[in-house]
């Protein structure tokens, strides 16, 4: 049987969909952050309001990492927001990985991607 007809094929790449399709949502969100602080958006205004309160818990585990800049006035320039998103793309990348080796190998196949690994 080869990987291309394996019963997990199919699974394992709704896997990689949904991981990429759930990393796009919260980088768009975390962008949007980034986006009206820098810009100095006001708080209380109801969009503004809303993306902070979703991004919250995204951002919250980074928000003690960096200071915050003041660029100018209202402005905030949240280095802790663009490390957020790297880390989630990082995070991403492993779960999309992890999914892709539990993909059905052929012997052949398994043969050829071990003999490249021992010679790199």
């Amino acid at each position: 049987m080869d990987s291309y007809n394996s019963p997990s094929t199919k699974p394992l790449y709704r896997g990689t969909q949904i991981a990429w399709y759930l990393l796009g949502l919260v980088e768009v969100l975390l962008a949007f952050r980034f986006v009206l602080k820098l810009l100095g958006a006001n708080a209380s205004a109801g969009f503004t309001s809303f993306i902070y309160s979703v991004t919250q818990a995204f951002a919250a585990p980074f928000l003690s990492v960096f200071q915050v800049t003041q660029v100018a006035g209202g402005s905030l320039f949240e280095w802790t927001t663009l490390l957020a998103m790297v880390v989630y793309w990082m995070v991403a990348l492993a779960v999309v990985k992890l999914f892709l080796m539990g993909k059905t190998v052929s012997t052949p196949e398994a043969a050829v991607k071990l003999n490249n690994q021992e010679n790199s």
